[in-house]
C-alpha cells in the first residue's frame, strides 16, 4: 500500500506510545506483521477512531496527526484550557487523569525493558499528584517581537499588538509566542502578573528583544511562588540594564500585587535565548524567596534549580529516603544536588551527606541551606559531573559512600561520571529521573558492572503532560 504526504487516513487507536502519541495499526501485505504498519497518531488516545494527517513517513511507520475524532474515546474528557493543542505546555488536558498516570506507568516500564533491557524489577504503582492544576511553582514566559495569530485574526486587516507576544512558543516555532491570558498551571496571580506586565510593556512601548539584530529589551518573565511560605518573586530577564524601566514597573507590580515580595531583574546579554543573565539586579525585597519540603526550610535565588512541583516533591524526596535504606551509619554522596534539596532530606537519616554539583551558585545556596537548618553532617562541593568529580574526593580526602543519589537533568548522566560512579562502588545506588529514556540507558550500563535493579516507582510531578519522573533502587 502506497501512502502520500498530507493525505488522511481513518485509524483506530489501541495503544499510547512513550511521550504521548497514540498508536494504531493499518493493513500492508507489504509489512510482516500481521498487524500491519505502525502508525503514531500524535492527539489520539486508546479507544479513538480518528480521521488522521500523515505527517511524516518512515521506513515501517507513519508520523500522524489528529484531524477529526470519528469515535472518541471513553477515557477524553473536555479540556479546561482555550490555549490546549496549540500551546505546548499541557499534552493530555483531554484525558482523564487516573489514566493519564496508568499510561506514564506502563511507559515507564516499557522502556527500561526495551532501552535497558531490564525486565525482572518490581515496579510499584505511580505516585499520583494531589493537584492536576496549579501545582508548579515556577513559570517562565517569554516575549517575542511576533506573536502567534488565533484562527479568529488570520485574514483580518487590522491586528492588535502583532509586534508584542509574552506567553509560551508553539511547538516547533521560535520567533512567535502566544499570548496567553489565562494558564491553569501556576497560581491566579501569576496570571494576573503575566497580563499586568504584558499590558505594562505595550503601553511603555518598551519592545521585546529581537536575537536577529539585537535591538530591544524585554526576553522573559519568570515567576516563582513558594507553595508553604508567602514568597512569590517577579524575575524579569532582560537584554541590559535600565535602572529606570525597572524601577517603575517594580512600583506597578508592587502597587497591584501586594503578594510579591521580591523583583529581581536577570540581564542576558548573550544571543542564546535562555531565561537567566551573567548578572542580576534586585529592585524589592531580598532577591530570593523560601519555601519548604518536609521540615526543612530552602532559600531560593532567582536561578536556583527547585524542583517546580513542591508539594508533589515531599512524596518524591520521602520515596528516594525509603529506597536509600538508611539506617543512620552510612555515608552519602548526592550528585547534581542542585540547591542541597534532597542532600539535607536525607541528612537526618545518615552519618555524613556530600552534595556535588557543577554550577556555583547552587553550591552557594545548599550551603546557605545547611545553615539555614542547623545542619552539620552535610558537605557540599563544586565539582565537573561532565569530566570527572573524583579528583575533588581525593582532594578532600572524602570517605567512600555506602550510597549513592543521583538527581541528573534529562539528558541523564555523562559517560565519565556512570565510570566515576562505578570505581567508588557504593553498596546501593539510588537513582531520580525526569526522563526514563536517559535513566534506563545509565542503569544499564550500571547493570553491566554488577549491579542489579531492584525496583522503581514513577511520581507524577506534572500532570496534564507527559512527562514522568521515576525512582530506582540498584544494588551491588
Amino acid at each position: 500500500m502506497s501512502f502520500k504526504k498530507y493525505e488522511n487516513i481513518e485509524i483506530d487507536v489501541i495503544d499510547y506510545a512513550f511521550e504521548g502519541k497514540g498508536i494504531g495499526f493499518i493493513k500492508d501485505e507489504t509489512i510482516p506483521d500481521e498487524r500491519g504498519l505502525v502508525v503514531f497518531v500524535n492527539g489520539g488516545y486508546p479507544g479513538d477512531r480518528v480521521s488522521a494527517k500523515i505527517m511524516k513517513i518512515k521506513s515501517g511507520y507513519l508520523e500522524t496527526k489528529v484531524e477529526n475524532i470519528i469515535i472518541p474515546s471513553q477515557f477524553r474528557r473536555l479540556q479546561r484550557c482555550k490555549f490546549f493543542g496549540t500551546c505546548g505546555g499541557c499534552k493530555q488536558q483531554d484525558l482523564d487523569y487516573d489514566v493519564q498516570v496508568s499510561h506514564k506507568e506502563k511507559q515507564t516500564a516499557e522502556v527500561f525493558e526495551k532501552i535497558g533491557g531490564i525486565k525482572n524489577i518490581i515496579t510499584e504503582h505511580a505516585v499520583k499528584c494531589e493537584n492536576e492544576f496549579y501545582y508548579r511553582n515556577k513559570m517562565e514566559f517569554s516575549f517575542a517581537p511576533k506573536r502567534w495569530l488565533s484562527k479568529e485574526e488570520i485574514g483580518l486587516e487590522t491586528i492588535e499588538n502583532f509586534n508584542f507576544g509574552l506567553g509560551f512558543h508553539v511547538p516547533g516555532v521560535y520567533d512567535k509566542v502566544i499570548n496567553i491570558d489565562e494558564c491553569y498551571l501556576q497560581s491566579e496571580v501569576s496570571v494576573k502578573i503575566l497580563n499586568f506586565s504584558r499590558e505594562y510593556f505595550i503601553s511603555k512601548n518598551i519592545k521585546p528583544y529581537i536575537p536577529k539584530t539585537g535591538e530591544g529589551w524585554l526576553r522573559n518573565l519568570v515567576i516563582r511562588e513558594a507553595s508553604f511560605t508567602p514568597g512569590l518573586m517577579v524575575n524579569l530577564v532582560t537584554s541590559r540594564k535600565d535602572d529606570s524601566v525597572m524601577e517603575k514597573y517594580s512600583a506597578g507590580l508592587i502597587k497591584n500585587f501586594p503578594e510579591i515580595t521580591t523583583i529581581v531583574n536577570n540581564i542576558n546579554s548573550k544571543f542564546a535565548s535562555v531565561a537567566f543573565g551573567e548578572t542580576q539586579e534586585v529592585y524589592f525585597g531580598e532577591g530570593y524567596i523560601y519555601d519548604k519540603i518536609g521540615d526543612y526550610k530552602f532559600r531560593i535565588s532567582p536561578n536556583s534549580f527547585f524542583q517546580t512541583n513542591t508539594k508533589q516533591a515531599q512524596n518524591l524526596y520521602n520515596l528516594a529516603k525509603e529506597y536509600c535504606g538508611l539506617t543512620g551509619n552510612e555515608t552519602v554522596y548526592d550528585l547534581y544536588c542542585g540547591a542541597g534539596t534532597i542532600t539535607l532530606f536525607l541528612s537526618d537519616k545518615c552519618k555524613q551527606i556530600y552534595g556535588f554539583e557543577t554550577v556555583a551558585s547552587s553550591i552557594a545556596d545548599a550551603v546557605v541551606n545547611a545553615d539555614l537548618n542547623g545542619v552539620k553532617n552535610a558537605g557540599f562541593f563544586e565539582a565537573d559531573l561532565y569530566k570527572s568529580f573524583l579528583p575533588v574526593v581525593e582532594e578532600n580526602n572524602l570517605p567512600a559512600p555506602d550510597v549513592i543519589l543521583l538527581d541528573p537533568p534529562r539528558a541523564g548522566m555523562h559517560s565519565n561520571t556512570v565510570s566515576d560512579v562505578i570505581k567508588l562502588n557504593p553498596s546501593k545506588i539510588v537513582y531520580v529521573s525526569c526522563n526514563p529514556a536517559t535513566q534506563a540507558r545509565d542503569v544499564k550500563l550500571l547493570c553491566e558492572a554488577g549491579y542489579r535493579a531492584v525496583k522503581m516507582r514513577p511520581v507524577d510531578m506534572f500532570p496534564q503532560t507527559y512527562h514522568i519522573e521515576n525512582v530506582i533502587l540498584l544494588e551491588r
